[in-house]
């Protein structure tokens, strides 16, 4: 599939909301707040307000995030930034803290129905890397699940494949206490 993938800046936000809005049953979603907040901010900033601090992440000087698109159609989304902009993150008691060096951290991927199993992930992956490179970020993380080449529910996929990361270069660097589907997460490193 072709896929070209762009940073999600102010001027794609639609595009943003089109693959974080709403779904049927799922007024409001999670809009990829979740790590960036903690648990009591995550609470707080609730139906609309979600989109709007999304918007004003893409207003900002770097990208929350990046966009896949296939033609003109968005068809996926990555999110990162900052490990010390990630609330969750810092205070997390099954994602351990390895050291104290700067990074930024790839919390989620959503690609959309229709559109999945056929690399849209992996370009999403590539386009984060490529983002971060040129923003000068010199360390990748990530926490993606252990599948042992099974497969995984697209519900739960959103953190990423150990695979998948490794393809791209990544390394295992510790096993999280941390579980999707029941599946083991991995803290995954590339440096820059």
């Amino acid at each position: 599939m072709d896929v070209e993938v762009q940073p999600a800046t102010l001027d794609r936000f639609d595009d943003v909301a089109a693959i974080l809005g709403p779904a049927e049953g799922k007024p409001h979603g999670c809009w990829c707040l979740y790590y960036r907040l903690s648990s009591g901010e995550f609470n707080r900033v609730q139906g609309e307000e979600r989109p709007v601090h999304v918007r004003d992440l893409c207003a900002g000087d770097q990208a929350p995030g990046v966009i896949a698109y296939r033609g003109s159609e968005p068809v996926g989304w990555c999110a990162f930034g900052p490990w010390s902009d990630m609330g969750r993150l810092q205070r997390s008691r099954t994602i351990p803290r390895i050291d104290e060096r700067p990074r930024w951290s790839i919390v989620c991927f959503v690609v959309r129905a229709g559109y999945r199993r056929q690399g849209v992930a992996a370009a999403l992956l590539e386009g984060a890397i490529e983002y971060a490179t040129a923003s000068g970020v010199d360390l990748l993380e990530a926490y993606p699940a252990e599948t042992e080449g099974g497969r995984i529910s697209a519900s739960l996929a959103y953190v990423g494949t150990t695979s998948m990361f490794e393809r791209a270069g990544f390394q295992r660097i510790q096993e999280t206490s941390s579980r999707t589907g029941g599946r083991a997460r991995w803290v995954m490193r590339l440096e820059l």
